[in-house]
């Protein structure tokens, strides 16, 4: 059996689909070179591996992937074992805020123990984090826990983020139950998508209070939501972060009888000495920020 067809089969099962496998193989290769050569390799085997529209694998890919995945998953910690432990890389998906106010101080101390630790960073949102994780293309996700995370993944609560209201600085709203004894909210509301979180507590805290403020603006980050208050567009929803620092032109007006947002860490599988150095160091400075 060709070995590095059974490397093909592997990328192209753990990522779904052949285009995405391409996407993914560390080394270069064209999308026909791997069609061609998975091919050859069922054909070899006598069996189909992979309903290729839409992508499942068929049940004898099933069992071959499960006898296959272990070997291919675990190249990189063995090549870091022959290495010495010298050599360590960690793949970490946060939001914008956690990714520059946060992480550099925990990767500093933790290159103190690894010198050597590579790192790779992702924005993105809490959904995709954890299909990331599931698809081992994350080791770290710094994200909001909303529920018990899906079978294989692993949460810790790290530190609660009191909702709050962006506004101009310059703006007459100076507490919230302004706004709520209005018989219509008239400033356009700016928020992340309806799945996040953030919108989530806001939208079910405004139900439990009778009122009706609904989007306006949709953005995909805190700071884009900070921005457009800034420029006039509306009133904000987003949440007090720690040391994060609001533009000059910006001021959080609190909600304190709205439900905060769980910050924590998510990942995947067994804990290596690595990913136990990053969950203390977070814990130690979400402690200091409690």
């Amino acid at each position: 059996m060709n070995i590095h067809h059974l490397e093909l089969f592997y990328y192209v099962a753990r990522h779904g689909g052949i285009t995405e496998a391409v996407r993914n193989i560390p080394y270069g290769i064209q999308q026909p070179a791997v069609s061609g050569q998975v091919a050859q390799l069922e054909e070899y085997l006598g069996v189909t591996l992979f309903q290729r529209r839409p992508f499942a694998l068929t049940p004898a890919g099933e069992k071959l992937y499960q006898f296959i995945q272990p070997f291919f998953a675990s190249l990189d910690l063995m090549a870091s074992e022959l290495q010495g432990g010298k050599a360590r890389q960690i793949r970490i998906g946060a939001t914008t805020i956690v990714l520059r106010e946060h992480l550099p101080e925990v990767f500093q101390n933790v290159r103190k123990r690894f010198p050597k630790l590579k790192i790779s960073l992702c924005e993105g949102y809490p959904a995709e984090f954890e299909s990331l994780l599931q698809k081992e293309e994350l080791d770290l996700a710094v994200t909001a826990i909303e529920k018990k995370p899906a079978p294989g993944l692993h949460s810790m609560a790290l530190v609660e983020l009191p909702l709050v209201l962006l506004v101009e600085k310059d703006s007459r709203v100076t507490a919230a139950a302004q706004l709520w004894q209005r018989d219509k909210i008239e400033e356009p509301l700016i928020c992340l998508p309806a799945v996040e979180a953030i919108s989530k507590n806001f939208q079910q805290g405004l139900a439990r209070l009778g009122v009706d403020w609904f989007p306006s603006i949709e953005v995909s980050s805190l700071d884009l939501i900070e921005t457009y208050v800034a420029s006039g567009f509306g009133i904000g929803v987003s949440v007090q972060v720690p040391k994060a620092k609001l533009s000059p032109n910006v001021r959080a007006v609190p909600l304190p009888d709205f439900a905060p947002v769980v910050l924590g860490a998510m990942w995947r599988g067994k804990t290596s000495a690595l990913l136990q150095a990053f969950l203390d160091e977070m814990q130690l400075r979400a402690k200091r920020f409690a």
